[in-house]
């Protein structure tokens, strides 16, 4: 049986230190593309969720493959005190409503760009076992 494996991906707006840190460039690709794209790689996900405060984050995003979803956050689950379980909830809850349940959630920072196929197989591979 296959599992319903759901990746979140959460950019808020507000970055107090590196402003707009989401989007900025690294090899003329925004930062969060470099995620969503290994996502898609990756072939591991019914569908990928990028879950933002900001409209122009989420404008940033490529949206060249139908497993993309984007989620505009509320500003009371992307302020300073807001956590990451809150967003993921919020995310999870909106999925599971429109779409269909969930069996395990990937995390996916987009201020990890350098993560590889291999890393997000083996952590898969984790949770599948």
């Amino acid at each position: 049986m296959k599992n319903n494996i759901l990746a979140i991906v959460l950019a808020r707006g507000g970055s107090k230190r590196l402003k707009n840190k989401n989007i900025k460039k690294l090899k003329n690709k925004a930062l969060i593309n470099w995620t969503t794209s290994v996502a898609i790689r990756s072939n591991k996900f019914c569908n990928i969720i990028i879950s933002s405060d900001s409209e122009k984050i989420l404008k940033t995003v490529d949206l060249y493959n139908d497993k993309i979803l984007t989620l505009k956050r509320p500003k009371k689950f992307s302020d300073d005190k807001s956590t990451s379980e809150i967003a993921i909830l919020h995310a999870l809850k909106w999925y599971e409503k429109k779409f269909s349940k969930i069996d395990y959630i990937a995390l996916l920072q987009p201020t990890s760009p350098f993560r590889t196929l291999k890393t997000i197989n083996k952590g898969i591979k984790e949770i599948s076992n």
